[in-house]
């Protein structure tokens, strides 16, 4: 297994280095949500403007994922905001900005002045549902135990969020988690009564709703501020620059007005940006070539794992199935990881392989290894002992019984495993995107936060269509390897 780790650690190493051939001198980050992208693309503009080569990795995840990354690396700058630095990052309530720039600096992370504006955490309702029960402070929920809150998942457990906000008001309610772009859409419907909400979302004036009164002081100011690495100050001091440049220029109005450009009006983050700073907009690549774009991406992320549990995966199933003891191991354990959420798994590896390609090959190698092992333990256990016993009886060698007769007589069974473990890393690699790996669940990310159904379907179009052209080529290439009568034996 060892072995097998180091091949895998190899291969990931691989693609990261094929990614940091063409790696800007600068990396960026964004959150997944409108603003975040949408100051991430002001800050990287700004950067290159500045002269300095800079690539901007959107819509990375939550908080977590983005601070993580900045400490390790893995990108060099984003935005924060103040209050989620004080209360869920840095843990110190209350903290003033020297003692937040005090810690920073421990971690070798260094912050900008506010950029102008305060995007405090909120509860919102719709209008007419809030006067009809005549709430207009937090601490009216109270008395309103049935209502039901659809909270963004990361605010229903943040330090800064529901837990806290639950025991300030002394609220009873049992909110359910949503994404904080789908809420949105709930609270319109009718589907919830309440949602936490951002103060420079634009969606606050576009569906009429009431922002309730924090009568208790509960949500801290949180200044939108760009976090970088330290050292950036002299690898790349005009970047550095460039962010400090930035202070002060946004206010709240500006933001949301920014905010309901992308969001309510469907321009584009960049073209917003550009806008904004006085530059030059980049039109962008058409459709056909992002496909192709994140096609490759896509193709790499399934054929690297792929790879990669061929060399871990085909062993294992011949030792499990010569082995009845230790296999009955290895298939549980194989097992076990199949049962794993993916997601978890995506994020449990970025803190071996960083952010992007490598953690998304990781995780998809895992989840690779079941289809290939049990179907390779069941095609070897599965010929007949006549079989066997005549090979053996022979005298042929064990490695040869194993490449002329074993091998040939379960290849079927072995495909169909391989098969199976492709198709569902085309579907499993889209969650790569969250992670800043690429493909097609970039698109598909994007739509979903813009509630653009085109660009939905740009990523899961062509994900279908991928798995259907991985099964109709694996089952031509067990027409090409697998004699006729194999086939037909199989079959009756």
């Amino acid at each position: 297994m060892s072995v097998a780790c180091r091949m895998l650690a190899l291969l990931c190493l691989l693609a990261a280095c094929v990614q940091a051939q063409a790696a800007p001198t600068v990396t960026l980050g964004s959150k997944n949500f409108t603003e975040g992208v949408l100051l991430g693309e002001v800050a990287t503009l700004a950067v290159r403007e500045a002269g300095v080569d800079a690539r901007h990795r959107r819509q990375l995840g939550g908080t977590r994922i983005l601070w993580r990354a900045l400490q390790e690396g893995s990108i060099d700058a984003y935005v924060e905001y103040t209050g989620t630095l004080a209360e869920e990052l840095l843990r110190m309530p209350g903290a003033d900005r020297a003692a937040l720039e005090a810690a920073l600096a421990r971690d070798g992370i260094a912050m900008t002045a506010p950029l102008g504006f305060d995007n405090r955490y909120a509860i919102g309702m719709r209008r007419e549902r809030a006067a009809a029960l005549g709430i207009t402070r937090l601490s009216d929920l109270a008395a309103h135990p049935a209502l039901r809150l659809g909270l963004s998942n990361e605010f229903v457990s943040r330090a800064d969020g529901w837990p806290g906000l639950r025991t300030a008001y002394g609220l009873p309610h049992r909110p359910d988690g949503l994404d904080h772009d789908l809420a949105y859409r709930a609270l319109a419907s009718g589907a919830i009564d309440a949602t936490d909400l951002y103060a420079t979302d634009a969606e606050i004036p576009y569906y009429d709703l009431v922002v309730l009164d924090d009568d208790r002081g509960y949500f801290p100011s949180y200044a939108a501020v760009v976090l970088y690495r330290a050292e950036l100050a002299t690898r790349a001091p005009a970047a550095v620059a460039a962010l400090h440049g930035l202070e002060g220029r946004i206010d709240a109005a500006t933001m949301q007005r920014l905010n309901g450009r992308v969001k309510l009006e469907r321009e584009s983050d960049a073209a917003v940006a550009a806008d904004w700073l006085g530059l030059d907009a980049d039109t962008g690549d058409g459709r056909a070539a992002r496909v192709w774009r994140r096609t490759r991406e896509h193709l790499a992320l399934v054929g690297l794992s792929l790879g990669a549990a061929l060399l871990v995966a085909l062993p294992l199933g011949i030792v499990a199935a010569r082995r009845p003891r230790l296999g009955q191991t290895v298939l549980t354990l194989t097992g076990l990881l199949q049962t794993l959420p993916s997601l978890a798994v995506f994020v449990f590896m970025i803190p071996l392989f960083g952010i992007g390609a490598g953690p998304a090959i990781a995780a998809l190698f895992l989840y690779s290894l079941l289809p290939i092992v049990r179907n390779t333990h069941a095609g070897l256990t599965g010929i007949p002992r006549e079989l066997r016993e005549t090979a053996s009886a022979i005298g042929l060698p064990a490695s040869t019984r194993l490449l002329r007769v074993e091998l040939p007589l379960a290849l079927r069974t072995i495909l169909a495993g391989i098969k199976t473990a492709a198709v569902i890393n085309v579907g499993t690699a889209t969650l790569g995107a969250l992670i800043g790996a690429g493909g097609y669940g970039q698109p598909i990310l994007t739509g979903i936060r813009l509630d653009d159904l085109g660009l939905i379907l740009e990523g899961a179009v062509p994900a279908a269509l991928l798995a259907l052209v991985v099964q109709g080529l694996f089952e031509a290439i067990e027409r090409g390897l697998v004699p006729r009568g194999l086939r037909m034996a199989a079959r009756s």
